[in-house]
């Protein structure tokens, strides 16, 4: 007798706080606009680099989230707020809930960077003036610490850290405590709030950034000829799984299927794709097994696409070999940046609304795609598409490579 296929995880919430905004809503307008976000940063005043995408405001969220914003980092806060639209979204209520029976997995690559005046502080004026909240708002951790607070959430909470695919990490975990009994919701996704200074120098140093500086707005261009760098960015994606027939035994909307994940290391590299991109290959081919799905069933790509030239021409390679039909490919850090440890929840929910509303956001500031990239890029307009099977890209420093297979849930 062959096993019983595993329940389906169901996508029922989504949350995001980006550079266009908060809320779901700001952010999908922002990315089917194919429009840039980055602006001159007064933060970054005198570097080499200094523009970046941050999320604007929020104004009013200390007051929103009310008491124990002060003591939150900002990244925690992004968490926060993008944890409780994706609660809301998926027609739950913490005040009601099994808390026992809820996991929280956020993912971070950085943490704060809160912890750059504090050492401003101990050295200016000795360490009577460093902040007693100096490692609450650094370490990676208390977003999820926090998320958990909030909504009264008592079980499982977990803190992935795989540099820029840490966001798409936590749904890889999340999956697998639903697929293993240990919880009946996950609230699972990233948040980065890491523009500083310090960090964007370090960067900088890398040759990793864009250094267009009298183009901010256009400096971020996955896959495009004269590509030189990411953007720096903030935010945060939420989503909340759930098993399927869970979710439909409630009464809720599931807005797409988490149908396979790959999780893979290149063990090869710490900031260098290898040539050929064998471990992303592997992390795309087991998503697609796992969903029991074939590559010509693919559809669309959401890109990791972080408009480096070794990064995109690499993925552009990867895409053309394994996906020869030539699927539609969108890249969202054109318009956003690259918030990092949040950038693959953020796309992982872009992604279900590309299934969802049939349309493919366009890569910002791409005309067309570099000739070398044989690949079908969207650009300049959304394209109406039924997408049935999509994969989303995610690739961080270490070799960490995660890809993940979410389809239409009807």
């Amino acid at each position: 007798m062959s096993p019983a296929r595993p329940e389906r995880i169901a996508v029922t919430g989504l949350g995001l706080v980006t550079a266009a905004g908060e809320g779901v809503e700001a952010t999908w307008q922002a990315v089917c606009a194919g429009r840039g976000t980055a602006t001159r940063d007064p933060a970054l005043a005198g570097l080499p680099v200094d523009f970046s995408c941050r999320v604007p405001g929020p104004r009013d969220a200390d007051r929103r989230i009310g008491r124990a914003a002060w003591r939150m980092g900002r990244f925690v806060k992004l968490a926060v707020l993008a944890a409780r639209e994706a609660v809301r979204d998926a027609g739950l209520d913490p005040r009601g809930w099994d808390g026992s029976r809820v996991a929280v997995v956020i993912g971070c690559g950085m943490g704060g960077t809160e912890w750059e005046e504090q050492a401003r502080r101990l050295e200016e004026q000795g360490p009577g003036m460093v902040s007693p909240l100096a490692i609450p708002t650094m370490i990676p951790n208390l977003a999820a610490g926090e998320v958990s607070i909030d909504l009264r959430a008592t079980g499982p909470s977990l803190a992935p850290a795989t540099a820029c695919a840490s966001g798409a990490t936590a749904l890889v975990v999340a999956r697998d405590l639903l697929a293993a009994g240990h919880c009946d919701v996950a609230v699972a996704g990233g948040a980065e709030a890491a523009v500083g200074r310090l960090s964007t120098a370090g960067f900088w140093r890398m040759g990793a950034l864009s250094e267009r500086t009298g183009d901010a707005g256009g400096a971020s261009r996955p896959f495009a000829p004269d590509r030189d760098g990411f953007v720096m960015a903030e935010g945060a994606g939420v989503l909340v799984l759930e098993r399927a027939g869970d979710a439909a035994a409630r009464g809720a909307r599931l807005r797409a299927v988490l149908a396979g994940c790959g999780s893979t290391s290149d063990a090869h590299h710490p900031t260098a794709p290898p040539a050929g991109a064998a471990g992303a290959e592997a992390a795309l081919r087991a998503a697609l097994a796992e969903a029991g799905l074939d590559p010509y069933d693919v559809d669309h790509v959401n890109a990791h696409g972080t408009s480096t030239p070794l990064n995109d021409a690499t993925e552009a390679a990867l895409i053309a070999r394994v996906l020869p039909h030539r699927p539609s490919v969108t890249a969202p850090k054109g318009a956003l940046g690259h918030s990092l440890g949040a950038a693959g929840a953020v796309e992982a929910a872009l992604t279900v609304l590309t299934i969802e509303h049939r349309l493919v956001p366009p890569v910002a500031n791409l005309g067309a795609a570099a000739p070398e990239a044989d690949i079908d890029c969207v650009t300049k307009q959304p394209r109406r598409q039924n997408v049935r099977v999509a994969l989303s890209h995610s690739f961080g420093f270490g070799g960490h490579n995660v890809v993940l297979a979410l389809t239409a849930a009807r």
